[in-house]
């Protein structure tokens, strides 16, 4: 059986501290600021959580921040993500630039026109992304060509033989 996992004797500074953060506005230091009392008290973490209405592994997590970070846990932390990879690399930005140069009756839609959520489909479709992802995915990718969105419509072409003499004269 594992030993109880308590965080480490309070310093006076600490002690004090922690009293301080029990009356912060701040739930988030108020929460852990009552968590670590309840440790320094000998409660368990399984004991601590049901007291305090939380899950127990919620406790254990404060209880590692204080003993690796000191009184630093006390501060939120940033909740975005360490490392975040785009969706769209370099050669999938490609692939999505050769799709919307063939029309979209190559990958048997029924329209000859690209939206943003129809490229969003051919490129799950295709396997260009592993997910059908946002249209506002789709126009940063697009931006990231050096595309926008405007400019891509331009890009479409008809299979109607007339369809540079009627779309110069403006009847296309």
């Amino acid at each position: 059986m594992k030993t109880p996992l308590f965080i480490h004797s309070l310093t006076d500074e600490e002690q004090q501290a922690v009293t301080v953060g029990l009356r912060s506005p701040d739930a988030f230091t108020m929460r852990r600021c009552q968590i670590l009392l309840a440790s320094n008290l000998g409660q368990r973490p399984s004991e601590i959580a049901r007291n305090l209405g939380c899950a127990s592994q919620t406790v254990r997590n404060v209880i590692n921040a204080f003993n690796s970070q000191g009184l630093d846990c006390l501060k939120p932390q940033s909740r975005r993500p360490k490392t975040v990879q785009p969706i769209f690399d370099q050669y999938r930005l490609e692939r999505l630039r050769a799709i919307l140069h063939q029309s979209p009756r190559t990958f048997d839609k029924s329209t000859s026109v690209w939206t943003l959520t129809l490229a969003a489909e051919v490129c799950l479709e295709q396997g260009v992304t592993g997910r059908l992802v946002s249209i506002e995915r789709i126009r940063v990718a697009l931006m990231r060509l050096g595309v926008g969105w405007q400019r891509a419509k331009h890009w479409i072409t008809s299979p109607d033989p007339e369809y540079k003499r009627k779309k110069s004269v403006g009847i296309a």
